[in-house]
């Protein structure tokens, strides 16, 4: 898409902090990070979210993800990782070109990820048992 920012960032048309680009993907450090080291994955072809990316370029990003959290685990010397994806307005996504969020986690910083958890009734257990099978 010729007007998204997430297109032009990971095609080479704006600069961008790389660590690293493939065919399929760029992965640039966040502008506006929740920790030191909190990266992007973007791939070069254009999808709003996990709904609309080709099956074969999910499973990509995620074999990419996991490579770009071991190798920066180490070298960072971070305690933990965030491997973050937000699907639409409601979920937090705020640029709708898919993105894979990477963020190190460091013993006491005040990134903020997490829900109290629920309850699991019986009841809305069946229900999605059934719809979802």
């Amino acid at each position: 898409m010729s007007d998204c920012i997430f297109c032009k960032i990971a095609n080479g048309e704006i600069p961008s902090a790389t660590l690293y680009e493939d065919d399929d993907f760029r992965v640039i450090l966040d502008l506006g990070p929740a920790s030191k080291g909190h990266a992007l994955i973007l791939p070069k072809s254009h999808a709003a979210n996990i709904y609309e990316l080709p099956e074969e370029l999910a499973g990509k990003a995620m074999i990419l993800a996991k490579k770009m959290a071991g190798k920066m685990t180490e070298v960072l010397k971070c305690d933990g990782f965030n491997i973050v994806q937000n699907n639409g307005e409601i979920a937090g996504q705020t640029v709708f070109h898919f993105h894979m969020h990477l963020i190190p986690r460091y013993e006491g910083d005040q990134v903020k990820l997490g829900w109290t958890p629920g309850t699991l009734t019986d009841e809305v257990r069946d229900e999605l048992l059934e719809k979802l099978k």
